[in-house]
């Protein structure tokens, strides 16, 4: 057995060791407002429930191991003292990773994810619509745990009002494990999902997502691409060149056959089979092809 004492091995050790230990772990979806009341979203995995009676939730905004800098959210539930601890199912999983991305302060992540603002009923800060639960909390209390990069910050919320979506519940009126299915946190880039096991969401922690509020709105609007092909999508650090779509169509002549044809759901089908083959950059060479068609079908003839 590997017998490990914290002090002997680096922080960053450490840090994988504990998260890989201790899992699957539940994801607070935390959504607050900075001092000037700009929206700010991102998600957080060392969460859970404390007390039913007062409703109490804890989730930690740990201080970045790397430099010693705290997230926007810490700040921010310092300033008003509210948040709303969205849940996150497999629907919004990749949404919900994209929003984790180290976007500048006073950027709308939110908007960056695709996920739609919806104005709580007690508190200044949105919930998250897409959420099958939304929990509008006071924060009681901050017990900050450590001034070093990797320590925690407890967040002390109390739930004001909870807000769950119908299709969620059963036929008693309680919420449904497979209706709701969650997802939670492993260790490195692995989640649960609880209907169906383990799985994998890149970190987007190393690169910044253009994010879903730069694409096309025909794209953002799609009919058949889902929040999480959203999410895969905004997560590319640009789109791709006219060049690239060129050099893109001529290798691989069969998607200018789909681009010639100029059907927008097959497209965006052929798209999503990309994305689900985790090649999120060739599925947008695919996507804003389209809009040259014209090129292609000289080609082909």
């Amino acid at each position: 057995m590997l017998s490990i004492g914290p002090k002997e091995v680096s922080r960053s050790e450490l840090h994988q060791y504990l998260q890989g230990a201790v899992g699957p772990r539940p994801i607070a979806f935390a959504s607050t407002v900075d001092a000037e009341g700009r929206p700010n979203l991102s998600p957080f995995s060392y969460f859970n429930i404390f007390s039913t009676n007062p409703p109490i939730l804890v989730f930690s905004p740990s201080r970045r191991g790397r430099d010693n800098t705290v997230k926007h959210t810490f700040t921010n539930v310092k300033a008003t003292m509210e948040v709303v601890i969205n849940i996150v199912n497999h629907d919004i999983v990749q949404q919900m990773s994209l929003s984790s991305t180290e976007y500048k302060e006073g950027i709308n992540e939110f908007e960056k994810a695709g996920l739609t603002m919806l104005k709580s009923d007690l508190i200044k800060p949105f919930r998250v619509a897409e959420s099958p639960v939304q929990m509008e909390c006071r924060v009681n209390e901050i017990v900050e745990l450590g001034s070093e990069g990797g320590a925690g910050n407890l967040v002390i919320c109390e739930v004001l009002k909870l807000h769950i979506k119908e299709e969620i519940l059963d036929d008693k009126g309680a919420i449904d494990p497979h209706k709701i299915d969650q997802v939670a946190r492993m260790g490195g880039n692995w989640y649960s999902r609880a209907n169906a096991g383990l799985f994998e969401v890149k970190k987007p922690l190393k690169t910044v997502g253009i994010g879903v509020d730069a694409f096309p709105e025909e794209i953002r609007n799609s009919k058949i691409l889902t929040g999480n092909d959203l999410g895969k999508l905004g997560n590319v650090e640009a789109l791709p060149s006219e060049e690239e779509i060129e050099q893109y169509l001529e290798k691989n002549p069969e998607i200018a056959v789909i681009v010639e044809k100029g059907n927008k759901k097959e497209i965006h089908r052929q798209a999503q089979i990309l994305i689900d083959q985790d090649q999120p950059e060739e599925a947008w060479k695919l996507l804003l092809a389209k809009k040259k068609k014209w090129k292609y079908k000289e080609r082909l003839n």
